[in-house]
């Protein structure tokens, strides 16, 4: 069985008999036969099931909003907004896919020498809960519309919403067989990995599951794209708009009640400013309306699971024991449900976890620099590389940073890092390959062709 659970007061909300290998496999070679007649279909037909699954997720945005924040916790807005998101994502697919995936020309010792994007096959994605929407449709919009068909295998903690997808692309009008949800565990998606059939996987996850995932595939030869973990360093140099730097990193890190990826984490502040710097963000932390998720004005509900936001809370514990100040926050409130509140950390150095590690939940960690040097150092001094931000007035400086210094999969400038879909995203180092979204992302997994004629 598999059990969905409400974070904000711990009960149960459904349960949901898992798949058994027989039937997995069934949806699996249901998947595969599909494959053979959605590759031939025309990018006009598959763009009108787009905007129909666009339209479906429209009409269905408060049911659907609801069912994420009852799964996982979501504030009520913020899940309108992530559902708003994934209709983006679909026109934008089906306005685009055609021209990204167009035939090139390259000039070659022969009459014609082309080269074509070819759908794969079946593509298994493996989805975590914290966007339990967005992260599947930043998937399976391109990986469709290049003519691919797919199956989901969900975070456990996230069945309803799961369903919900492939309930939204039946009623969009998809052939059966293009999108499908797999109730399974850990051992029957390995299973999946290993199966012929299935032709690439993308996970986005920890990185522990992306090394479990990538392994696996690795032995049986399988592309992969990895989207994982993230401790992003914003970096606020000496000529920095203080009021805007704390405004942007507060957005960033307590969106999803600080549970993403991309989300800010260490804030690493020139020490002429790191006072000031604190001491708003402090005041921003405290402003912010934290309880039931599904009151509309919420800025932070529960974090998804009690576990989690214990693990979290132990992180905290630990870096102050090793030297850092908590300026607000820092206590599980006595109160139902995986609540935690915003928090702030100061003096954060090496060797801390608030530094050391991803800490995935509402906590900022502020660190002080002297040099620019030393701050592009410490940003690169992590095992992870997805996203970062420079706050400087300075705009050619902080670019020249952006592009040379910081190793990382994105770089925003006076702003926070988001998902876009016109802009590429991923990351470097433990923080995965490969790139979702833009142009790049529908060629990760179709078949570049090279064809040519002699003359």
């Amino acid at each position: 069985m598999i059990e969905s659970t409400n974070p904000k007061n711990g009960k149960t909300i459904k349960t949901y008999e898992k798949l058994s290998d027989k039937e997995s496999l069934e949806k699996l070679d249901k998947a595969h036969k599909r494959f053979q007649s959605w590759q031939k279909t025309s990018f006009e037909d598959r763009s009108k099931l787009f905007t129909s699954l666009a339209d479906e997720l429209e009409k269905n945005k408060k049911e659907w909003s609801k069912l994420m924040t009852d799964e996982m916790g979501k504030p009520i807005d913020q899940a309108e907004s992530e559902i708003e998101k994934c209709q983006w994502v679909c026109r934008f697919y089906s306005e685009n896919a055609k021209s990204f995936l167009e035939t090139d020309s390259i000039d070659a010792d022969y009459k014609k020498s082309h080269v074509a994007f070819r759908p794969l096959g079946v593509i298994l994605a493996v989805m975590p809960w914290n966007f339990p929407f967005w992260q599947v449709f930043r998937f399976a919009a391109p990986s469709i519309m290049a003519g691919n068909t797919a199956v989901l295998k969900h975070a456990s903690n996230v069945p309803g919403c799961s369903l919900a997808i492939e309930e939204a692309f039946s009623k969009a009008g998809f052939p059966e067989g293009v999108f499908q949800s797999l109730l399974i565990d850990q051992d029957q998606t390995s299973k999946l990995i290993a199966h012929d059939q299935v032709r690439a996987v993308t996970l986005t996850g920890s990185t522990a599951a992306g090394k479990k995932v990538a392994s696996l595939a690795g032995e049986n030869l399988k592309k992969t794209v990895l989207e994982l973990g993230g401790s992003d360093a914003y970096l606020v140099l000496a000529d920095a708009d203080v009021d805007l730097a704390v405004e942007k990193c507060t957005q960033s890190r307590l969106l999803n009640s600080g549970q993403s990826c991309i989300a800010a984490k260490r804030f690493i502040v020139h020490k002429s400013l790191v006072e000031e710097f604190s001491e708003k963000m402090k005041k921003s932390f405290e402003k912010k309306k934290w309880g039931d998720p599904m009151e509309t004005g919420q800025d932070l509900g529960p974090m998804a699971r009690a576990d989690l936001r214990d693990e979290l809370h132990e992180q905290v514990k630990k870096s102050i024991e090793k030297g850092a100040h908590c300026l607000t926050g820092g206590e599980i409130p006595d109160k139902d449900g995986a609540f935690y509140p915003p928090t702030v950390l100061k003096d954060v150095k090496p060797g801390q976890p608030a530094f050391d590690e991803e800490l995935f939940g509402p906590v900022a960690a502020i660190i002080s620099f002297d040099s620019v040097d030393e701050a592009i150092a410490l940003s690169n001094q992590s095992k992870f590389g997805l996203g970062g931000g420079i706050f400087s007035k300075d705009e050619d400086k902080a670019y020249k940073i952006a592009v040379e210094s910081l190793d990382t999969g994105s770089v925003f400038i006076n702003d926070f890092v988001k998902s876009d879909p016109r802009l590429p995203f991923g990351g470097v180092k433990q923080s995965g390959y490969g790139r979702e979204l833009s142009y790049f992302g529908i060629k990760e997994f179709v078949n570049t062709k090279t064809v040519c004629v002699k003359s």
